[in-house]
């Protein structure tokens, strides 16, 4: 497999597609050394059944996994770590890792519980678990989806999974583009598996999830990034982070210098430009708010909108750790503790945001 090429397939035997795509790519022969440590990384941002579109299905980690037995790796891991405000141990759970663990006798380390180092990612200090050191030849396994501050998540963001709550509250007082892009510099992905199953295009933890059936390998993370956004109907510029991990080298934002392959039937897909996210954004004031919290928002809001609630809330709904010490009327999440009125919660579920929302037009 060249860095410039995707490999696609469609079907719904996803482990049998994965170690097809795998045997297309020559995995075996980009990994070399049998004796190296292959780390597997995964999503599952949270506790989510992956049909709803938010977390990795097990049956590619499994295809991988068995790859890599049949052709004499020793040595592999799962490492991953929840978003902030869900346990990983509760998603290893959910998302069927605990069995497959079982099943084919691979360690899980949950980053979460790990500890930390700093390092310097082109001029940006950021902290990335210690378990990351422990893998030679990382595979990363992210779901192509929507995201709602970010527009898109999948191979770059996914790298997010590797470092400490703490840092992942930084990111986002950073403005979340400029430390994705620069933490793939301090993070090298080494190959790409892209669960492309059921993707949710609008919010990154699932639950309207929109059925391709999919799966993608590649080893460019940054073209992987662009491709989707053509997929989603962005422009690359729509997505700084894209754009910026380009030009610090990590790989090439340039659609256009893609060797797309199909392998097997080519299924055309129609992907839905509709973006509930843009649709009730208006309805908010966000400053340096964590995608767990902004994530629960603005599904919540949605509910209201189909309801025909939204439309009377005439106050702006604050977010995020810009506002914590600070006064208002209306707000979401503990930052905002000190407003009139405020959903508790670090972060409070999309229902209770929901039902606080609904109590407050109400009145």
């Amino acid at each position: 497999m060249e860095k410039n090429q995707i490999f696609i397939k469609t079907g719904t035997k996803y482990k049998k597609m994965t170690r097809e795509l795998l045997e297309e790519s020559n995995l075996a022969e980009l990994i070399g050394d049998k004796n190296k440590m292959v780390g597997i990384k995964p999503n599952l941002v949270s506790p989510s059944d992956p049909a709803n579109g938010g977390t990795t299905h097990p049956e590619i980690v499994a295809g991988i996994l068995e790859y890599l037995k049949e052709n004499g790796f020793k040595n592999s891991m799962i490492l991953e770590g929840s978003w902030v405000g869900d346990r990983t141990a509760d998603a290893f759970e959910v998302c069927g890792y605990r069995q497959l663990c079982e099943d084919y006798d691979v360690e899980f380390y949950d980053t979460q519980k790990d500890k930390s180092y700093t390092k310097d990612c082109c001029g940006l200090e950021l902290k990335i678990c210690e378990s990351v050191k422990k893998v030679d030849f990382l595979i990363n396994v992210p779901v192509m989806k929507g995201h709602c501050q970010t527009k898109i998540t999948c191979a770059l963001k996914n790298m997010k999974g590797l470092i400490p709550n703490t840092e992942k509250r930084h990111f986002h007082s950073m403005g979340l583009h400029k430390p994705i892009a620069h933490l793939n510099v301090g993070i090298h992905q080494d190959f790409i598996v892209v669960d492309n199953i059921c993707g949710d295009l609008d919010f990154e933890d699932g639950g309207n999830p929109v059925v391709m059936n999919r799966i993608w390998t590649a080893m460019d993370p940054v073209l992987v990034d662009a491709y989707v956004c053509q997929q989603l109907h962005y422009k690359v510029s729509d997505v700084p982070y894209v754009k910026l991990a380009g030009e610090l080298g990590v790989g090439c934002s340039d659609i256009t210098k893609a060797d797309i392959r199909v392998l097997g039937e080519d299924v055309q897909q129609n992907i839905p430009e509709r973006r509930k996210v843009v649709e009730v954004a208006d309805a908010v004031e966000e400053v340096d708010s964590c995608s767990a919290c902004y994530g629960y928002l603005i599904p919540a809001l949605d509910m209201l909108k189909q309801e025909g609630l939204l439309e009377k809330l005439h106050e702006k709904i604050c977010i995020g750790q810009g506002y914590r010490g600070k006064t208002g009327e209306l707000g979401v999440g503990n930052c905002t503790r000190n407003f009139k009125h405020h959903a508790e919660g670090c972060p409070p579920t999309e229902n209770q945001i929901y039902e606080f929302l609904k109590e407050y037009i109400s009145k």
